[in-house]
């Protein structure tokens, strides 16, 4: 059976719902957090060198920025066509192929692609103060700007980590010029930058919206993060957990003529947006609940209020059945229960090995959402939790909050 075959009949007899295989990622700074129901043994599963296992990758198309040591295809998402590990396919082929059947007219014919993916970030440490680069600066080095979200998820967290604040921006009476002394000293002495920025205590069931180009330095719960396929930034904190950064974290996403021009790298911030006096109403993700959720089911948002990502939180009741319907495709992954998601069965990690399949992350066509998913709850006891990852064209996401849907 040839490529093109096994993707159409993947597709086909599965009625446009797709499993994918686990998609773990390593970093080579800052420790894992161990909260991705990975095997203890397997958090440096690709060796010492290349770091610990920190992040999980969904519906992704795209690799990581991961040095010269990378695979090709490391953090890009595989759809398993068999039971059997060895069979899979990339999910980038099966957009490719499929096109507007899997992914719709509207972003098929806008992007070519899915535009987005969402990950579990997952560092035991506070990650250093960085900025990801708008679309203006990042097009500039041939890549793409990356707006991103945060969400909290209750069930992936089971500690906090060392320091469950996030950084936003600067404290609206910084300048440009405090900014600028100190990122002048980046190779001298520890510039401690996060001395300029504010800090809000992470809520667990919360989220957050952040715009490319403001700074942030994220805390050490386990983040649910829908983002824009883009995976680039500029690293302004050279010392965090005493742990050393280099220049060239600072640098490494701008043009080699400017990468000593520190007025070139200062103007990667979105400014205004940074020092907002209203930073926390302006930016702050509260859920809000959908308003066909009823006593089987509930369904919030908690990702929404941009132009490029949303998401959802799906919880269905011990015992219950339910038919969900959206207006566009997804990707998803179960953080808790077990049952049925279509013609599959689901069921939320409880611990996986390092390159073994699961039964717990599926892309939704757009097709089978508008048709409607059938999931069944299938324990007494437990709710069946799943979050949902969207691009920028479901139609019911909300533009402001607080609305319902």
């Amino acid at each position: 059976m040839n490529h093109k075959t096994t993707i159409r009949k993947t597709f086909d007899q599965n009625n446009g719902i797709l499993r994918l295989v686990p998609n773990f990622v390593p970093r080579r700074f800052s420790k894992p957090g161990r909260r991705l129901r990975l095997h203890p043994d397997d958090y440096f599963a690709l060796g010492i060198q290349r770091g610990g296992i920190k992040e999980r990758w969904f519906s992704s198309t795209i690799p990581a920025m991961n040095g010269p040591l990378a695979a090709p295809d490391e953090g890009m998402s595989y759809v398993a066509v068999s039971d059997e590990v060895k069979d899979k396919v990339l999910f980038r082929d099966f957009v490719q192929e499929l096109g507007a059947d899997l992914i719709g007219d509207e972003l098929y014919q806008k992007y070519g692609t899915w535009p987005m993916y969402s990950k579990f970030f997952d560092f035991e440490e506070p990650l250093f103060h960085h900025v990801h680069l708008t679309f203006e600066a990042a097009a500039r080095v041939g890549k793409l700007g990356k707006p991103e979200a945060y969400y909290y998820s209750p069930q992936m967290n089971n500690y906090p980590g060392t320091f469950p604040h996030t950084y936003f921006g600067f404290s609206p009476d910084v300048t440009k010029e405090e900014v600028k002394a100190r990122l002048l000293d980046y190779e001298k002495r520890d510039i401690r930058i996060t001395e300029l920025s504010r800090a809000y205590r992470i809520e667990l069931g919360t989220g957050w919206y952040t715009p490319p180009g403001v700074i942030h330095a994220p805390g050490s719960y386990l983040t649910y993060e829908p983002q824009w396929n883009s995976d680039v930034n500029s690293v302004y904190e050279n010392i965090t957990s005493g742990e050393i950064y280099p220049y060239d974290f600072l640098v490494e996403n701008c043009p080699d003529d400017k990468k000593y021009d520190m007025d070139y790298v200062l103007s990667l911030l979105d400014w205004e947006k940074n020092v907002d006096p209203d930073y926390r109403k302006t930016y702050f993700r509260p859920p809000v609940t959908c308003s066909h959720s009823d006593e089987r089911h509930t369904e919030k948002w908690v990702t929404y209020g941009n132009d490029y990502i949303a998401a959802k939180e799906l919880t269905v009741q011990p015992g219950q059945t339910v038919t969900v319907y959206d207006q566009a495709a997804y990707g998803c992954i179960l953080v808790q229960g077990h049952g049925k998601l279509g013609g599959y069965d689901a069921e939320a990690a409880s611990m996986l090995r390092f390159g073994q399949q699961s039964a717990d992350e599926y892309f939704v066509s757009e097709g089978a959402a508008k048709r409607g998913v059938v999931i069944e709850n299938h324990s007494k006891w437990e709710p069946l939790v799943m979050l949902k990852h969207f691009a920028n064209n479901n139609p019911d996401m909300p533009r402001k909050e607080p609305v319902t849907c």
